[in-house]
């Protein structure tokens, strides 16, 4: 079978070689009829009748041309000798060049077949896939569009389609539906050709060319890769084109092959000199589970295009694991956390500073452990095949509460400095609480509702496998990244602020106590910060192209225990917090030993009946 392919392989370069040099420079007087039946060699179209048609004065050195007979192709040359017309060139041949090219086709197809691609690891030339995808586009750049719109070849494994085009035309677009083998459904394909482009072209017709390969991805290897089997796999099918030089950029649409919630697309362009994939080329305008489309720019090296299974979706238990034991574990930490604050409240918010900054711990926990929920739910839309409208929703209030917490976060740094830069005037309770309550959720609201009104009518508010923002098509993502990491800057700036203004010595044992909260408050923002502003850095590092594994098991680990981040510095290393549960469970001891002791102690009835008496 190797040696079949081989052959077969052999043949398709001999006839390459036997079109350059037949159909482009040939004067042969070879004629075949279409279907390659010999004529008798009087059957040729005489010189002399065609060259009465060249009219008009004959000077010397001019020269003229014409068509040839009915049912040839090519032309007759006419040089003027002696005041006279005579011959000097011609190509008429039947041997017409889509004849040939579906000659070829019919080759192509069959070593294309997935029966046959088993065979392709037997060829030592690892270079024959990518030459055989360049000689196909070669080819079809030489063919001659009869009519204005046709099928040119239509194969199981490979398809050719043509239309004429000219600045006037509107948006055109090739349609494709191939199967992987004779059995499956069609995968589907599109090339769009937009209308800004087409108005660059002259007045004159042009002609577009396209070809569909649902096949070869899976043998085009790429040069720098050729020891290796593909780690970059072709998940749609090869779309080729062959445009006027003018065009400069195309719409395509894929089909993806495997469609699994972790098939992210990369779109790509064939580079033909490096013999290699090209990400540089293309842009992913939209993505869904089952669609992409891509802008890619054309030129003479860069013909082809596909899809690939972008690395980026890391599909690892260990992530499994880490993110729901660390999920489970920041839930708890937060419901104590919230117990702890109800528990000491009366105790711990003495003035209106402290009272306000157990507000804010209070109301961090209640958006985290809100966001927790809201992620657990958004996982279980991942392992489905996700509604958009349950999961543009999951995604609005994941994101809504996430942002909460930074926000409250950042009211957390402008309550340090009014604390301590603000001495002579105070405000309100109320007012501080409106003012958080507005910072805390009211902003994450304007910032979540602009992003679903901005993103949701493109379509690009979701990532395609997960229901969270999506960073591929419209960077909604950064409606997330920029307020956080912003958060954190603003927040480790307040904190050196307020150190060098808290070396001052402050008057009065009220003001000195403020500070005292503001030390404390300052203390667990300048913790906490950097530990949410890692996290996310982290999780802005999972989104880079080929990030190492290390980097998603820190984010999932760091993401996952921010809850206990918040139990272990902002509650549990408090020392007013724990002295104030301290007395709180002394005195429901006390309580209980008094309890217990007045319903052990016989002398109780006695002195009772005695006082009585």
């Amino acid at each position: 079978m190797c040696e079949k392919m081989k052959s077969q392989l052999t043949t398709i370069c001999c006839l390459m070689l036997f079109l350059a040099t037949e159909c482009s420079h040939s004067r042969s007087k070879i004629q075949i009829k279409e279907g390659y039946n010999h004529q008798r060699p009087e059957e040729k179209p005489k010189a002399e009748s065609i060259q009465e048609k060249c009219h008009g004065h004959c000077t010397a050195s001019s020269n003229c041309s014409q068509s040839c007979a009915q049912h040839f192709r090519g032309e007759i040359g006419f040089t003027c000798h002696q005041n006279k017309w005579q011959k000097s060139t011609e190509t008429c041949t039947s041997l017409s060049m889509e004849a040939l090219f579906k000659s070829y086709s019919k080759v192509a197809s069959h070593i294309l077949d997935p029966a046959a691609i088993s065979n392709w690891a037997f060829i030592p030339d690892k270079n024959a896939s990518s030459d055989l995808l360049q000689s196909v586009n070669l080819f079809a750049g030489q063919l001659s569009i009869q009519n204005e719109s046709e099928n040119i070849v239509d194969e199981f494994f490979i398809q050719t389609k043509g239309f004429y085009i000219n600045h006037d035309t509107s948006e055109k677009s090739f349609n494709f539906s191939m199967s992987m083998n004779n059995a499956r459904e069609g995968v589907l394909g599109m090339i769009e050709i937009p209308r800004h482009e087409l108005q660059t072209l002259p007045p004159n017709a042009s002609q577009a060319i396209s070809v569909a390969f649902p096949t070869l991805g899976a043998v085009l290897k790429e040069a720098h890769l050729e020891n290796v089997s593909l780690p970059r796999p072709v998940n749609g099918l090869i779309l080729s084109v062959i445009l006027p030089d003018r065009l400069k950029q195309i719409l395509l649409t894929f089909e993806k092959i495997n469609r699994s919630r972790n098939s992210r697309a990369q779109c790509v362009g064939w580079h033909s000199r490096k013999r290699r994939w090209d990400e540089n080329v293309c842009e992913t305008m939209l993505e869904t589970m089952d669609k992409v489309k891509c802008q890619c720019n054309y030129t003479s090296m860069m013909m082809s295009f596909s899809i690939l299974m972008s690395p980026k979706s890391i599909d690892d238990k260990v992530l499994d694991y880490i993110t729901y034991i660390g999920l489970s574990i920041s839930i708890l930490s937060l419901i104590l956390c919230l117990l702890i604050e109800a528990t000491v409240w009366s105790r711990v918010v003495v003035t209106e500073i402290s009272y306000m900054r157990h507000m804010c711990i209070v109301n961090i926990a209640v958006s985290l452990l809100t966001a927790n929920v809201w992620f657990i739910i958004a996982s279980n839309f991942n392992k489905k095949a996700p509604d958009d409208h349950w999961c543009v929703a999951v995604t609005f209030f994941s994101h809504f509460f996430y942002l909460s917490v930074f926000f409250w976060m950042l009211f957390k740094a402008l309550l340090i400095l009014y604390g301590i830069l603000v001495i002579f005037r105070r405000m309100m309770k109320s007012c501080m609480i409106a003012i958080g309550f507005a910072v805390g959720y009211g902003c994450p609201l304007v910032i979540a509702v602009t992003t679903v009104a901005v993103t949701v009518p493109k379509k690009g508010y979701v990532r395609p496998d997960a229901c969270w923002l999506n960073w591929d098509n419209t960077k909604a993502l950064l409606a997330f990244a920029i307020p956080a990491l912003v958060t954190v800057a603003v927040n480790l700036t307040v904190v050196i602020v307020v150190a060098l203004n808290t070396q001052r010595p402050s008057i009065g044992s009220s003001k000195s106590q403020d500070v005292a909260v503001m030390m404390r408050i300052s203390k667990n923002v300048a913790i906490l910060t950097p530990l949410l502003g890692l996290t996310w850095g982290f999780g802005i590092a999972t989104l880079i192209e080929g990030t190492s594994l290390i980097f998603h098991i820190i984010f999932a680990l760091l993401n996952a225990f921010q809850g206990f981040f918040i139990l272990l510095f902002g509650i549990i290393m408090d020392h007013k917090i724990r002295d104030a549960l301290r007395v709180r469970m002394t005195s429901l001891k006390g309580r209980s030993r008094a309890a217990e002791n007045a319903s052990l102690n016989p002398n109780n009835g006695s002195k009772l009946t005695h006082r009585g008496g």
